[in-house]
């Protein structure tokens, strides 16, 4: 989940650019494509560790007795069954069954929560929970402006965090998070990310930014920018909001029928999304690998025989695969791994293969 570039205007620490000239993260401009190159940048994060200024995503503190019932009323996961301390990956759709945003909910206790928005899809979700509230007491507080939100990922993430704080980091599973003290002041941390590596994602004031982002560059993570970030989720198998999904596209189209429990009362797409489950979608979401050096990118067309049968949405070429991968949407009857398709690649018809997802997939701990 990333969408929006728009990062918090608190000062930071200073941090290298590519180009050698420093940079301030969470200084008011957009976040940089990459400091020292987006390759090195993945293989730190495959390898080692890397921190990713992820403040533009929004922070919305969800509290009140009717929290609970307008969640579970919006989001397509059983908010009922969430325990305190977890979380659920999620999708918010329109009445047709259109994703509005992808989102992490968080329970804090029995009446409060936390959702971790898109940037740029932030202000649309809190209005369109409030629009579903009813006469539920709910209270929607955006903390987006007043803290800061850092990912450290990577499988060196725990033992560098570990140097920062006295919370048993091995109680936290992932999509579970603790508040507790580190970096010497108070902060949420959670075992979530982006990435596809084990790693935290941490929020604490806007005014404890700077040293939390010091400690952990001492600690040795790497600072990584947009680009990286969007390699490591495609490689993944990530999807990311505007590109890959949006109010056109459907869970089940999009893969992502996993994290949809539709048949709740009272669930908005309750109806929208039963029917497409049992009609299948008519084109569905893939990855792909480029035969060759050509690299997809959004947009480009995907053909057979000649044929238009659906178009790129994420495209890259994977450093720690060695390859040109991507995803886009084509027919149902197109989309099985295996099935060898073309990509219109500026006019010129590139061989590729569906392959299932996600591309790389990490080593899990013996």
């Amino acid at each position: 989940m990333m969408t929006g570039k728009r990062l918090r205007k608190t000062a930071l620490n200073s941090c290298h650019s590519d180009s050698g000239a420093r940079l301030v993260p969470f200084a008011g401009w957009e976040m940089p494509i990459q400091y020292s190159g987006i390759f090195d940048e993945v293989k730190a994060v495959r390898s080692s560790a890397g921190i990713f200024d992820v403040s533009h995503m929004g922070r919305l503190e969800i509290s009140g007795p009717g929290a609970e019932s307008t969640l579970n009323r919006v989001l397509s996961v059983d908010v009922l069954a969430l325990l305190s301390g977890r979380a659920k990956y999620n999708v918010v759709c329109n009445e047709n069954g259109g994703i509005i945003d992808d989102c992490i909910v968080y329970r804090r206790d029995e009446t409060s929560f936390l959702l971790i928005p898109n940037a740029s899809n932030c202000a649309s979700v809190a209005a369109w929970l409030r629009e579903n509230s009813g006469q539920r007491t709910i209270e929607i507080s955006d903390t987006t402006e007043n803290t800061v939100m850092i990912a450290l990922q990577g499988p060196d993430s725990q033992t560098m965090l570990t140097d920062h704080t006295d919370i048993d980091l091995d109680s936290i599973r992932p999509f579970r998070s603790v508040t507790g003290d580190a970096f010497g002041t108070r902060a949420f941390i959670a075992r979530t990310g982006y990435t596809g590596e084990d790693g935290f994602e941490i929020i604490l004031s806007a005014e404890e930014g700077p040293n939390s982002w010091r400690q952990l560059e001492t600690s040795g993570a790497i600072p990584c920018g947009l680009g990286a970030r969007d390699v490591l989720r495609l490689e993944a198998g990530l999807l990311l909001h505007g590109n890959d999904m949006n109010q056109t596209v459907n869970p089940y189209e999009a893969g992502l029928q996993t994290f949809v429990e539709s048949d709740r009362e009272g669930y908005i797409a309750r109806d929208a999304l039963l029917a497409i489950e049992k009609n299948g979608p008519s084109r569905r979401l893939i990855g792909f690998v480029m035969e060759g050096k050509k690299i997809a990118r959004e947009g480009c067309l995907i053909m057979d025989d000649g044929e238009e049968i659906g178009n790129v949405t994420s495209g890259v070429p994977s450093p720690t695969l060695g390859i040109n991968i991507g995803m886009g949407f084509v027919k149902s009857d197109r989309a099985e791994p295996g099935t060898q398709i073309d990509i219109d690649v500026r006019g010129e018809e590139v061989a590729a293969k569906v392959v299932k997802l996600p591309f790389y997939r990490r080593s899990k701990k013996s």
